[in-house]
């Protein structure tokens, strides 16, 4: 479908998100699709939800929509934080996981806007620090994932003094093999822990 297309779509539901990612998607089509939700205000549940969709790559290609919808303008999905942190244990397509442990580093940042850090205050986040070390243990996760998860818990490592220790465990691990990135990565975060 061509750009101009995509300028003529002013509503979405979800069916029909569905269906519009449903095949091959590119970043050009997936800033369009998150312009036109977020003017018609898609309800961000919806999208969430569709992230764990039975097709693997519809739930893909909606997860790197979030990542690129949420990310632009976290303060105005701060009443979905806590739906957002609720669904990561049940993240299980390995392709939704870097789109959602990006988001969590992002919004567990200290240059988060303050509006999300005094929300994240108010949200429970050791189920998602113990699915974070889970997929950082896990082989078969994707190193990016492993990265993003790994800064995600240097972010709330105060909040949850435990993490310290585990986290400098993790990242040794990781760096025993680890590519020219993750020696470069893990030495900057472990010189900080």
């Amino acid at each position: 479908m061509h750009t101009s297309y995509y300028l003529s779509i002013t509503m979405l539901t979800p069916a029909e998100l569905i269906k519009e990612i449903s095949t091959t998607l590119v970043k050009v089509k997936v800033v369009k699709l998150s312009a036109i939700l977020k003017k018609q205000q898609f309800i961000l549940r919806d999208l969430i939800d569709i992230t764990f969709h039975y097709d693997k790559n519809i739930a893909f290609r909606a997860a790197w929509i979030l990542e690129n919808l949420f990310l632009q303008n976290p303060e105005s999905y701060l009443n979905d934080m806590g739906y957002l942190v609720s669904r990561i244990k049940d993240v299980s397509n390995p392709s939704c996981k870097r789109h959602y442990a990006k988001i969590i580093m992002h919004i567990t940042s200290r240059k988060a806007p303050l509006a999300i850090q005094q929300k994240l205050q108010h949200i429970d986040l050791k189920p998602v620090a113990e699915q974070f070390f889970d997929w950082m243990i896990d082989p078969k996760v994707l190193i990016a994932v492993k990265v993003f998860a790994a800064e995600a818990l240097f972010n709330i490592r105060q909040r949850y003094p435990w993490i310290k220790e585990e986290l400098g465990e993790q990242i040794r691990f990781l760096m025993r093999d680890g590519t020219a990135a993750i020696q470069s990565r893990g030495r900057k975060l472990l010189a900080q822990l």
